[in-house]
Order: structure tokens, then C-alpha cells, then sequence
């Protein structure tokens, strides 16, 4: 809140955003009544539910992942690491993005104005498992991040973070059927991606669980189990990376941190 001038520009440029997306599909859904089993309201529950776990990631975990890469480099980390408090925790948690609490806000309004239209009860359970699997998909690209941003430890620098990010939550915007291959007149590549981005790299299934489950179209329910194992294989996975990685971290003496030989 220093630069309020440069907080206010951040807000506006989301709210810009947000509705230029709204606008798009709104028009999309003007010409066809559904895009591939997703009728209109439903469409804009998983948008909203997109839109929440990245406005999550981008409000606590982006700028502190990228100030990382930057400690890193500079070799400030030093004070991450001598203070007594989890390392991991202290980089992840260091700052927030006051500016994204916006797209907070606006994608839960949406998700709020979605479901009033679609207008079936949603049950506790029901709401209870969404906020689990928002934080499912919360916690994978958060282990996503940690991973790029110790990469920095090797590569020296590592400005590509932000890139990254963008061009692999682009994928995630858009639920795992608009992939579909199975039919012939579809380019192939589709199944490629559907099938890369679901069993390997599972970032299509972490936003679709959850919006499938809070408009309650959840068929295939052993994608929330391997949602679900994705994002604890990927938290365990960043904190071992994170954790070795320290082992060829030089600090600002040059001299190579080792996990445990600090105060």
C-alpha cells in the first residue's frame, strides 16, 4: 500500500480483465446453448473456480515464489534461513498481493451469481468438499511454484517464473472437455493435452474437480482421487526440492548452505 497509485492501476487491470472474460463467453454463449456439456451458468461456476484458486496463488504465494528466485540470487536468502522459523514458510508466507484480494472477491461473486441461476441446493457436504478441493488445487500450484522458483539456486537467475505461471494455468482456464479428441473431426493434439495435463501433469483436473463438484456433475470420480494425490505428492515433492536444493545454496560469503548447519 506504499505505491497506492501502482495498487489502484493492479486493481483495475484485474477488474478490466475479469470482465473482458465475462464479456467473451457471454457472447460465446449467445450463439450455442452449451460448449461441450458446459451450459452458460455452469461454464461461469468453473471460471469462477478457476479464477479463485489463481487469485489465492497469485495473492500469497506468487510474489513471495518470485522474491525467491530473487534472494536467491542476491544472496539474501541468508536471512530467510538464520532466523528461527521453517524456511520454507517464511519464503512462501513472507508478503502478500494485497491487489489480488480483488479477483478474490470478483470470482466469488461470480461463483455466487452462477450457482443463484443455476438454482439447485447445494448440500454442506457438498460445499464443504468444493472448499477442500479449491485448496487441492491451491496447494498444486503452489508446490508448482516452489519447484521453478529452486531452480534459481542452479540457473542463477530465474525471471522466466511469471512466464511460466501464465503459460501453464492457461491450459487450467478452460474445463478438461474442451480437449476432447475422441472425435475424429478434432485435432488430435487435444487428447495429447487432455490426457498430459490430467494423469502427468494433472493441473486440468485440479480446477475441473472442484467446479464439477459444486454444480454436481462429478462423473468420473477417480479424477478427485488422483486430483487429490496429485496436490500431496506435489507438496511433499516441493519440500524435498526445496530442502535439497539449499544444499548447493551459496550464500552472500559464498560458502555452501547445508540443511541443519545453520543456527
Amino acid at each position: 500500500m506504499t505505491f497506492q497509485a501502482n495498487f489502484l492501476i493492479q486493481v483495475v487491470t484485474r477488474i478490466f480483465w475479469f470482465f473482458a472474460q465475462i464479456a467473451m463467453f457471454e457472447i460465446i454463449f449467445e450463439r450455442v446453448p452449451m460448449i461441450n456439456g458446459w451450459t452458460r451458468d455452469q461454464y461461469f461456476a468453473f471460471m469462477a473456480t478457476g479464477m479463485l484458486i489463481n487469485g489465492i496463488v497469485e495473492t500469497f504465494f506468487m510474489p513471495n515464489c518470485a522474491n525467491l528466485s530473487e534472494q536467491i540470487r542476491t544472496g539474501r536468502l541468508d536471512f530467510v534461513l538464520v532466523k528461527p522459523i521453517d524456511s520454507q514458510f517464511l519464503a512462501s508466507l513472507e508478503r502478500i498481493n494485497l491487489a489480488m484480494l480483488s479477483q478474490v472477491l470478483l470470482a466469488a461473486g461470480l461463483l455466487i451469481r452462477s450457482l443463484m441461476r443455476i438454482g439447485e441446493p447445494i448440500s454442506v457436504a457438498q460445499l464443504t468438499t468444493y472448499l477442500l478441493y479449491i485448496g487441492v488445487g491451491v496447494s498444486f500450484f503452489y508446490s508448482l511454484m516452489i519447484v521453478t522458483a529452486c531452480t534459481s539456486i542452479f540457473l542463477g537467475r530465474n525471471q522466466g517464473l511469471y512466464d511460466f505461471w501464465f503459460y501453464i494455468t492457461v491450459f487450467a482456464r478452460y474445463p478438461r472437455s474442451i480437449y476432447d479428441g475422441r472425435d475424429a473431426n478434432r485435432f488430435e493434439a487435444g487428447e495429447m493435452i487432455q490426457f498430459g495435463f490430467s494423469y502427468i501433469v494433472p493441473i486440468l483436473l485440479v480446477v475441473t474437480v472442484p467446479a464439477r463438484i459444486i454444480v454436481n456433475t462429478l462423473d468420473q470420480r477417480h479424477w478427485a482421487g488422483i486430483a487429490m494425490l496429485s496436490a500431496i505428492a506435489g507438496l511433499m515433492l516441493a519440500r524435498g526440492v526445496f530442502r535439497w536444493s539449499l544444499n548447493y545454496y551459496r550464500s552472500a560469503s559464498s560458502w555452501p548452505f547445508r540443511e541443519g548447519s545453520g543456527p
